[in-house]
């Protein structure tokens, strides 16, 4: 079975009000951009990436969590995180029965989650780029070596 067909089941499995909530959250996310990849991980939690994770998403008791991995590290404008403000990293938003998912608000955080695993892309050195060794032959050496 594919990721995307166990969120599928998934969804399908939830009856109530947090099967639509959840579906239409999904939506959301995987139009906020065409290179999202929609994963299956972490014994059942949808996951979704894109030049890094972007958020987990899960189905709790009276509620749905989005989980954005690096949260706390980018801007939220339309204060949508919620809930997990006591991490250093993540921010999720709860959404409760009767919550209105505001679907430009929440394609902008994608987007705004996306913008900063590019940015930690662009920090990291290239790969391969040796650093030249005390003899100068392009090679890397080992503390004290």
């Amino acid at each position: 079975m594919t990721p995307s067909e166990h969120v599928d089941q998934l969804i399908a499995g939830i009856t109530d009000w947090r099967g639509a909530v959840f579906a239409r959250m999904r939506k959301i996310i995987l139009e906020a951009d065409r290179e999202i990849v929609e994963e299956w991980k972490w014994m059942g939690s949808p996951v979704w990436y894109r030049d890094g994770i972007i958020a987990v998403a899960g189905a709790f008791k009276g509620k749905v969590k989005l989980t954005f991995a690096y949260g706390a590290f980018f801007p939220d404008p339309d204060k949508l995180f919620n809930a997990g403000f006591e991490g250093n990293a993540r921010r999720a938003i709860d959404y409760f029965e009767g919550d209105e998912i505001d679907e430009r608000a929440l394609g902008n955080l994608i987007r705004a989650a996306i913008a900063y695993n590019q940015s930690k892309m662009k920090k990291k050195k290239p790969a391969g780029s040796a650093v030249k060794g005390a003899r100068g032959n392009g090679v890397r050496s080992a503390p004290g070596g």
